[in-house]
């Protein structure tokens, strides 16, 4: 049990530092930042939904069995997320903020940023319970998809005011809900028995949704044949990562 919490600690300490990668893009210009982004956004999506429909949805199958209550589980983790937009106004945007794109509630991004990253700690400790091939699986899934988020998040906060040193610390406190998250879902897993079953379908509906919902429509901007045809590769590297990754299992 030591093991397995060293692990989902480390994973969502490095995970949270991806926070700090929108330092290192805010001298890049607008066109070159997003001509990027697309690309890591399709490729994200591609591994959120491989780690859902690969790792997470069989293992959990394979376990309880593919019943009612692991259908409504999922449809319970796309709800948790669909009401974290609708009531925490949870806003992530994946492309740099523009004239015509400002964000004016920055507190409340933050807010439901918070959210977001206390969920993802409680997957990956939830992850890591099941097996040790799932659990890295679930954190590169999740760091992935971090990368355009954060950098799209402190865009936010820079346009709502905060310095650049206020906003990397800012963002950094807030990406560190996910030990919290982790730390409760391992302590959890000793008092609730089978914790497991009911978190990854949860889970799986969490990464369904933001793939789907919030990664996949960013793509649908970005027209041009030229540009869906590298989206659809770089989507299908995505899974395939996933797909290798079976191998440490």
């Amino acid at each position: 049990m030591l093991t397995i919490w060293f692990y989902t600690i480390v994973s969502v300490f490095i995970v949270s530092l991806i926070s700090f990668i929108g330092l290192f893009t805010i001298n890049i210009k607008t066109e070159k930042l997003k001509k990027f982004l697309i690309y890591t956004i399709s490729f994200s999506a591609g591994a959120l939904f491989g780690d859902a429909f690969i790792h997470l949805l069989p293992e959990a199958v394979e376990e309880n069995g593919f019943t009612l209550v692991t259908s409504i589980s999922i449809i319970i983790g796309i709800g948790i997320f669909f009401i974290l937009e609708k009531v925490v106004h949870w806003q992530h945007c994946h492309m740099p903020i523009t004239k015509e794109h400002v964000h004016p509630f920055a507190i409340m991004n933050l807010v439901g940023d918070g959210i977001h990253n206390f969920l993802d700690g409680i997957i990956i400790g939830i992850s890591y319970l099941i097996s040790f091939p799932i659990g890295i699986a679930t954190t590169i899934a999740v760091a992935l998809h971090e990368i355009p988020q954060e950098i799209g998040d402190f865009g936010v906060l820079l346009h709502g005011g905060f310095s650049k040193s206020k906003a990397l610390l800012v963002n950094f406190i807030s990406a560190l809900t996910a030990i919290l998250g982790a730390v409760i879902a391992l302590m959890a897993s000793n008092y609730i028995k089978d914790l497991e079953a009911i978190l990854v379908p949860i889970a799986v509906g969490g990464f369904i949704y933001i793939a789907g919902s919030d990664l996949i429509p960013e793509l649908h901007k970005d027209i041009g044949l030229k540009k869906a045809i590298l989206q659809i590769i770089t989507f299908a590297i995505g899974v395939g990562v996933m797909v290798m990754l079976l191998w440490l299992e």
